[in-house]
């Protein structure tokens, strides 16, 4: 059921991306704002990077995009690429949750909760979390790029 949940953010995500060029996915939120539909991509791909491979599997692999967040203002990437990117990271937090018990932990590595121990389930739930979040935002930028709304 989480997985599936979870899935079903991801691919909402997808679809606020579906029909853009790539000036289309670098338009930024309303000042100060400079949040964009690729930067979402990129940060998610980070994400998933993060709590599947890093906390939930306890891998030591380096992050995905240079500045560790994937959210450089002027990534030279476009949103293809990043789509792949973010694509593979999921694929990989699958691979590492498939036959895993919810119950199977992991420790933060970073932030002010270094350390502490979650199991799977509380991973999922986070990432759940974590898209519906970004997806608000996501809904947002794609209203303002075109008009579209809905999922």
């Amino acid at each position: 059921m989480l997985e599936s949940w979870l899935d079903h953010h991801r691919s909402t995500l997808a679809l606020k991306c579906a029909g853009l060029d790539d000036a289309q996915v670098r338009v930024a939120a309303v000042e100060p704002s400079r949040l964009t539909l690729l930067g979402l991509v990129r940060h998610m791909a980070e994400v998933e990077r993060n709590w599947f491979q890093r906390i939930a599997a306890g891998q030591d692999v380096p992050a995905a995009y240079e500045d560790g967040t994937g959210s450089a203002l002027e990534p030279a990437q476009g949103m293809d690429e990043a789509l792949a990117v973010w694509r593979r990271e999921i694929a990989r937090g699958r691979e590492l949750c498939a036959g895993r018990s919810l119950d199977s932990t992991g420790r933060i590595a970073a932030g002010p909760l270094v350390g502490t121990e979650v199991g799977l389930r509380w991973v999922l739930i986070h990432m759940i979390e974590e898209y519906a979040r970004h997806n608000g935002h996501a809904d947002l930028l794609r209203e303002r790029i075109d008009g579209v709304t809905g999922a």
